[in-house]
């Protein structure tokens, strides 16, 4: 059995509750929707027959104040609270930093890849080139951190990578998502890199604003692709494929069930001893994300990817 640490949180963010309910095969669905979490406590209880991950548990449980740490612990059934991160390093097999401030992730996996224990980060990993360099440092020196959107594991990719050749050749892709850039920009990057089978990037360009993000993205063969993340738009994850003999939309919905894959994914991965998800691509997207906000902070300029991170 595979002894799993869980970190949490960071405002807005359901998924201490989410994922340690997936793995551990339990959830309480009154405390989830006291805490705000309404639509979670609906997809668990969906889902209910298919909770729980085998060979796997969370058994422990840090977040920064103590309430917290308890509510999570009562509605996913965590049986032990860590009072300090580190303590938490020596008393588990695995940790999933479920937190999505990429400004901490540093700082609080930190003391368990020091450990060498396996180590995965919610997104997006870093951002900022410093950060995601001490990263790729760490992998470089053989740490296990394994890190990504979970929508590269959702059904409707994987469907339309399936149908992807019926398409014909791509000449444009578009992206449109609710929120901002910064933390869910992430979410359309590893939906299109999936189904693309994460082709290389060459330049990025930020040619919005703050609440009504555009970014320009082209690829090293060409090909244009476009994100729109805007805060106050109804609706959810979706992406455009524009081939020369067809096109297809692809509508983001089943949130379940890419948590659920993703956490599989991890689990295997640590059964298996290394990450199933290779960090090279976790490290061109979130390169995609930090050298668009260089782009915005810099008027619009185009920033080339190849020289962001060795």
């Amino acid at each position: 059995m595979i002894n799993i640490g869980i970190i949490g949180m960071s405002p807005g963010n359901a998924h201490p509750y989410s994922w340690a309910a997936i793995i551990n095969g339990s959830f309480d669905a009154e405390e989830i929707t006291r805490i705000g979490y309404p639509a979670v406590a609906a997809y668990l209880q969906a889902n209910r027959d298919t909770l729980g991950i085998p060979n796997a548990r969370v058994t422990h449980v840090w977040s920064q104040e103590r309430a917290i740490s308890e509510s999570i612990a009562f509605a996913a059934s965590i049986p032990y609270i860590t009072d300090n991160l580190e303590d938490m390093a020596s008393q588990v097999d695995a940790v999933i930093l479920a937190r999505d401030d990429p400004e901490n992730h540093q700082a609080m996996a930190a003391p368990f890849i020091a450990a060498g224990l396996p180590v995965f980060i919610d997104k997006p990993l870093a951002y900022s080139a410093e950060d995601l360099q001490w990263f790729s440092d760490q992998h470089t020196e053989g740490k296990f951190i394994m890190s990504c959107s979970s929508m590269r594991y959702a059904n409707e990719c994987r469907i339309a990578r399936q149908e992807l050749k019926t398409l014909g050749q791509l000449e444009l892709i578009t992206a449109v998502g609710k929120k901002d850039w910064k933390k869910y920009g992430v979410h359309l990057l590893e939906a299109v890199f999936g189904i693309l089978d994460d082709p290389e990037p060459a330049s990025v360009r930020h040619v919005g604003e703050l609440g009504k993000e555009i970014v320009h993205l082209r690829l090293r063969d060409g090909l244009q692709i476009t994100f729109y993340l805007f805060n106050d738009i109804t609706g959810t994850f979706q992406l455009s494929l524009f081939g020369q003999q067809g096109w297809k939309l692809v509508d983001i919905r089943n949130s379940y069930s890419m948590f659920r894959d993703n956490i599989i994914e991890f689990v295997r991965s640590v059964e298996e001893g290394k990450p199933r998800l290779a960090f090279s691509k976790t490290r061109n997207i979130i390169s995609i994300i930090i050298a668009a906000k260089e782009s915005r902070e810099n008027g619009g300029k185009e920033v080339l990817l190849e020289k962001l991170v060795r």
